[in-house]
């Protein structure tokens, strides 16, 4: 898959804050940790190898969704997944329940995505821009209104293949947040940008897939 350079957040430190949120969505969201994952966690952050292992067995499944949709490529979500995993066993033992495990690995999962984003020469800069729509945009909408026209009986291959297509920086927040069931708050500390600018990239990246929908569903009025 092949992208143009775009607005991505920088690599952020592996420390993020944020709680879990409840909102609903069309896509099924981690469940919250259960006292058997914690006391997991912590005999890891012992230096339990079979415990780090029963970690991995766990979230191994999210964090390469998360890099495959990323990237486009099996085997390089694959290697991104192994990588994700060594630097948890590199840095499990920093972890201090400031936010919920997931949110943590999944900072820690994007960071690595970002850097082998950086290494293909994508321009790597700020996700800072102002909250209005552009002009070709149209008004203005609320952000955290459900969008009628992203739901539905849509096609799943062709909605795939738009989110693939969406520019990297409108692909990380919209996988995050409509297909993980982040918050803003969290997606926000994740990649160290304001809650503002998180809402304002799902609004564009919403909008392009609109769009990329209408052409597939509508090839005759391709150019």
């Amino acid at each position: 898959m092949s992208n143009p350079p775009t607005q991505v957040c920088n690599p952020v430190p592996s420390s993020p804050d944020g709680a879990r949120g409840n909102r609903p969505n069309s896509y099924t969201p981690a469940a919250p940790p259960d006292p058997g994952e914690v006391q997991i966690l912590a005999r890891a952050q012992a230096g339990d190898h079979h415990a780090f292992a029963q970690l991995y067995a766990l979230h191994k499944r999210r964090i390469y969704s998360l890099c495959l949709r990323m990237v486009g490529n099996i085997a390089e979500a694959e290697d991104l997944t192994q990588e994700a995993f060594l630097q948890l066993h590199r840095k499990i033992s920093t972890f201090r329940g400031d936010s919920a495990f997931s949110t943590w690995l999944h900072r820690l999962a994007i960071n690595v995505v970002l850097m082998q984003l950086r290494k293909k020469g994508l321009s790597l800069i700020s996700l800072d821009e102002a909250m209005e729509p552009a002009p070709e945009e149209g008004p203005g909408r609320s952000f955290g209104a459900p969008d009628l026209t992203l739901t539905g009986a849509i096609d799943r291959l062709a909605l795939e293949r738009a989110v693939a297509d969406l520019p990297a920086g409108y692909r990380l927040i919209f996988i995050l947040h409509d297909v993980e069931g982040f918050e803003h708050n969290e997606i926000a500390a994740m990649l160290d940008c304001s809650i503002g600018n998180s809402k304002s990239q799902l609004h564009k990246a919403r909008l392009k897939l609109r769009e990329a929908l209408r052409a597939i569903s509508q090839p005759e009025a391709r150019p």
